[in-house]
């Protein structure tokens, strides 16, 4: 039933792909009217509102194929807009604009490529809808001359015949309404993402922005991981030693006060163990470090109280230990976070690789409504995949699904030790 109803629901996006397309080709022969008219001079004034008409057609679009493949899109920079400027060096700066040639070309290609991706499936299915619908019950009133595609319909048989036929369209429309609209995504993503130059600037920006944040973070984990020997196992061994002092007094005086000591020891010590284990496994997990990323996420999902569902799509190989703790880390927090806030009581989490970088993506059926503003734990693991380079994208509309899907950029580096079973 839920794939019928996927592949309803991608034919009624070729039906809004359709529609939408005039709003597209409507905004590209507006811009494409300023550029003509700018040597009468009328074009300077007539270019900043068609292009800012553009910018918010190619956002819609963004938005939507980034719904559409849960992954997102980067936009390109704001449109250059001063109102205290003069319309000729308004229209100067839009034309200096990387991003505005990027949307004017996307907005001549739309109509010819996009369009007709999703007008394929679409006809095919209307017009077997027709045949199915509508061809059995209206061919006696057409005549000797009524065909459908290439069957004349003139008899019982020639109308089953028909029927068959639009039966069979209409089911091809709807197996390639998915690919099409996947396929419309991916061009849209090529067409519409921010410009080369304005990813690399962003890039070294945002480098230089995480390697600060990085810096922080370390001093942060240093500080905490101080506090923590300090106030933990530390005050537990100088309060040890002090007991082996009294008892060491005590052993000739009185033999039983000093044995009653030295199980206090003992007592004391396994805490103290116990601090460091804790300790060390806040830093790095030993099955994480000893089994690899696999079993470290299957390990989180049995331990807690949620129905948590893991399938891995891993290489062979393990992957750099930074970006496994990273990828840990950032699951630990999501599942707590789901299990405090969302109201689930199932969580599905996907691992996979595809030689260039980690995916992690965590579904879960709670109440839905996230938002990355709110709180510090979403921001908390973008923080860390920042470091990486990495991105979290979060799809959490209200009543749910919630979808977090974090990518990080990773080759595979050492022999993989972990199981190799993909489904836990």
């Amino acid at each position: 039933m839920r794939f019928r109803r996927e592949r309803w629901v991608a034919l009624g996006r070729c039906q809004l792909l359709g529609l939408n397309g005039l709003a597209v080709i409507g905004a590209g022969m507006l811009v494409g009217g300023a550029l003509l008219f700018i040597p009468l001079g009328v074009g300077f004034w007539a270019l900043p509102p068609a292009a800012r008409l553009l910018r918010r057609v190619s956002d819609r679009y963004r938005d939507r194929a980034a719904r559409w493949s849960g992954r997102p899109l980067s936009p390109p920079d704001p449109l250059p807009h001063d109102a205290d400027t003069t319309a000729r060096r308004g229209s100067a700066a839009i034309l200096a604009d990387d991003g505005f040639w990027h949307d004017l070309r996307w907005a001549w290609l739309e109509p010819w490529t996009g369009g007709v991706l999703a007008a394929v499936p679409l006809a095919l299915a209307e017009y077997g809808l027709f045949g199915a619908l509508v061809q059995p019950f209206v061919w006696r009133r057409l005549g000797d001359g009524n065909w459908y595609a290439f069957v004349p319909v003139t008899t019982t048989a020639t109308m089953v015949t028909a029927l068959l036929l639009g039966v069979a369209l209409l089911v091809a429309g709807l197996c390639l309404a998915p690919v099409a609209t996947a396929l419309h995504a991916r061009l849209t993503r090529r067409l519409l993402s921010a410009p080369r130059s304005t990813e690399l600037t962003r890039r070294v920006a945002r480098l230089a922005a995480t390697r600060s944040t990085a810096l922080d973070v370390h001093a942060a984990e240093l500080t905490r991981i101080e506090r923590d020997l300090h106030d933990g196992a530390q005050a537990r061994l100088v309060a040890l030693g002090l007991t082996l002092d009294e008892a060491t007094g005590l052993l000739d005086a009185d033999p039983r006060t000093a044995r009653a000591l030295l199980l206090d020891v003992r007592a004391a010590s396994e805490r103290a163990l116990q601090d460091l284990r804790d300790l060390v496994h806040g830093i790095h997990p030993p099955i994480l470090a000893d089994r690899g990323l696999a079993d470290a996420v299957r390990s989180l999902a049995l331990d807690s109280h949620l129905d948590v569902d893991v399938t891995v799509d891993l290489p062979p190989v393990r992957l750099p230990a930074p970006v496994e703790s990273a990828a840990y880390f950032a699951v630990s927090e999501l599942l707590t976070n789901t299990a405090k806030h969302a109201a689930a009581t199932r969580v599905d989490i996907v691992l996979a690789h595809d030689g260039h970088r980690l995916r992690v993506t965590v579904t879960d059926d709670g109440h839905g409504g996230a938002d990355l503003s709110a709180g510090t734990g979403l921001q908390g693991v973008r923080g860390r995949l920042d470091t990486f380079d990495g991105t979290l994208a979060l799809h959490s509309p209200p009543g749910g699904p919630t979808i977090v899907t974090l990518e990080i950029p990773c080759v595979s580096s050492s022999p993989k030790t972990s199981s190799s079973s993909a489904t836990a």
